[in-house]
Order: structure tokens, then C-alpha cells, then sequence
């Protein structure tokens, strides 16, 4: 009789295993693991002192989204990570590259541009990594106007979300043998990436005040409801990175304001100026001079507020 128990008992043995398998697998099935998307979707400059300093992150992933064929220069990438690097305190700073399919759109408004960030994006804060979206995108911006040579290089339009209209930055490159599409590249991802830095007084103050204003056609002040003028976080300091005039329609256009926000809530992207960077990028290489950087003033609003 007890010989005959002794299968019985393995049996018993080997069902309440598999029982506690199955459990266990209902408990921890292999499924994404939930993302707290909202930490990414806060306004421009938001994270400035976050991506400036390490008190809560001191790893950054940056994604790199592109159109297949579209994907930015090798030569602006590692331009790119050492102006991050010289800027903020930030010494994990890691590129992962994603390839997409194309829209196929004539054009892109900036929803139609949050909303493939929403399909696409993979990289999101968590726990000690700071992570930032941008995307090199095949088609231009919605407003430009080639007849009035008004093309949108680039914009930000969240606290760690950027766009770069690759295919207008060739074409531009395009028009001068000395430029180059690294030196495109490079002018606009450090400049967007400045507004997402706070700069100028969009996420951190200005220690000295050099934020330009918003004025008409005709170069006069733009006065806001109670008569008072209106900034477009760019700098007036001549020759600076952040400088009013490389933006979309140069220093009149009323556009140039990071503050509005549309009816989803997104704040009107800075729409980095085609015509004019090319104005400043052929300057300097006459000069025999590299890009600009930043200026003393918006440098000392970065180290003041944790960065380098």
C-alpha cells in the first residue's frame, strides 16, 4: 500500500507546482512595462534645470527620430553632444537612433508633429535618465513661404521635444558650396536646444536682462493689451545663438513668441529662420569663422541656474 502512495504523492506535488507557475506568470506577464508619459509632455523650458545640472538626472537620452533617407550628419551629431556637454553637467549623454517610415505630407503643423511623437516616441524620463525627442522629419513646416524665402529650419514645442525639417535644411545647404548640412544641423539643434535650456527667460530668468521684443513691420514695439511691450525669448545681444533675428521672419515677425499655446495646449514652437541662418552661417565662413555661440549673458543665465 505505501509503495502505491508514492506516485500519487509526486502527482500531487507536480500539479501544485504548475498551479503556482501559472500564478505566478498571471502576476508578471511579460507585457510593456507602463511609462509616465507626463513628465515629457510639459511646456518649453520647463526642464531647463533638469537637463542643466544633475540634482534629479544625471543621465540624458536623446532619440534620435528620422525619416528613412533623412537621417542627420554623423559630423553635427558629435557637434551636438559636445555643446551639451560643455553647457551642462550632463557626462551620460546617450544617442538612439530610430528609423520611421515617412508621413508622406506635403507639410507638417505642429500638431500633426506632436501627434507622430505620440506614435513613435520609445525614450521617456524615468528614474535617473532625462530623455529628449527629436525628430528629422522629410517635410517642411506649414507656414513657409519659398517665394518670400520664409523656411522653417527647426522648433521646440515641449520641455524635451524638438523637430528638424531635415529636408528643408539640405535644401538650404544646398545653395551655398561652403556651407555645409552639418553646419545646418548644428546652428539649429543648438539653438532650439537653447529654448529647451530656458533660454531666453523661458524656464530660467535672465540674470541681466537681454531678451529682445516683439515689433510690426515697420520695427516698432508691439504693445500687448495694457500698453506694454512684448518679448519673443530671443536675445538682443548682436551675434549671440539665441539671437532674435535668426528667427522665423527675423526680429518684425510676430511669430517669434514661445508663449502662446494653441487649443491642444502646446506652446508655439520658435521657427528657426532659413534665410537668416544661412545670412549668419555665410558671414562667419567669410570670416573664416565658425557658427556663434552662445553669448556671455545667456551663459551666465545657464551657469546660474546649474549649468556649465
Amino acid at each position: 500500500m505505501k509503495e502505491k502512495c508514492f506516485p500519487l504523492v509526486y502527482l500531487l506535488v507536480v500539479v501544485f507546482a504548475l498551479g503556482c507557475s501559472n500564478d505566478n506568470d498571471d502576476i508578471n506577464p511579460e507585457k510593456p512595462i507602463a511609462v509616465d508619459k507626463t513628465l515629457n509632455r510639459l511646456g518649453t523650458g520647463d526642464s531647463a534645470i533638469d537637463l542643466l545640472s544633475n540634482n534629479t538626472y544625471t543621465n540624458l537620452r536623446i532619440e534620435i527620430a528620422y525619416v528613412e533617407g533623412f537621417r542627420p550628419t554623423q559630423e553635427a551629431m558629435d557637434g551636438f553632444v559636445a555643446y551639451l556637454k560643455e553647457r551642462t553637467f550632463k557626462e551620460n549623454i546617450e544617442l538612439v537612433y530610430n528609423e520611421l517610415a515617412s508621413p508622406d505630407e506635403e507639410n507638417l503643423t505642429l500638431e500633426e508633429i506632436d501627434d507622430l511623437e505620440n506614435e513613435n516616441r520609445t525614450a521617456y524620463s524615468n528614474g535617473d535618465t532625462l530623455a529628449i525627442y527629436i525628430y528629422f522629419s522629410d517635410a517642411p513646416a506649414e507656414d513657409d513661404d519659398e517665394a518670400e524665402d520664409l523656411v522653417t529650419l527647426g522648433a521646440v514645442y515641449r520641455n524635451t521635444s524638438m523637430i528638424i525639417h531635415e529636408a528643408t535644411v539640405r535644401k538650404l545647404a544646398d545653395q551655398s558650396i561652403f556651407i555645409s548640412d552639418a553646419d545646418v544641423e548644428s546652428s539649429t539643434l543648438n539653438h532650439e536646444f537653447g529654448h529647451l535650456f530656458g533660454l531666453v527667460n523661458l524656464g530660467i530668468v535672465p540674470v541681466n536682462d537681454h531678451e529682445d521684443i516683439q515689433t510690426d513691420e515697420s520695427g516698432e514695439p508691439i504693445l500687448d493689451d495694457q500698453g506694454n511691450t512684448m518679448s519673443n525669448s530671443h536675445c538682443n545681444v548682436t551675434g549671440c545663438l539665441m539671437n532674435a533675428e535668426l528667427t522665423f521672419g527675423g526680429p518684425s515677425s510676430k511669430n517669434t513668441s514661445l508663449t502662446a499655446k494653441n487649443e491642444d495646449g502646446i506652446k508655439a514652437g520658435c521657427r528657426l529662420s532659413g534665410k537668416s541662418v544661412l545670412k549668419m552661417l555665410s558671414s562667419q565662413t567669410a570670416k573664416g569663422g565658425l557658427a556663434p555661440d552662445l553669448d556671455s549673458e545667456c551663459i551666465l543665465d545657464l551657469q546660474t541656474n546649474g549649468g556649465r
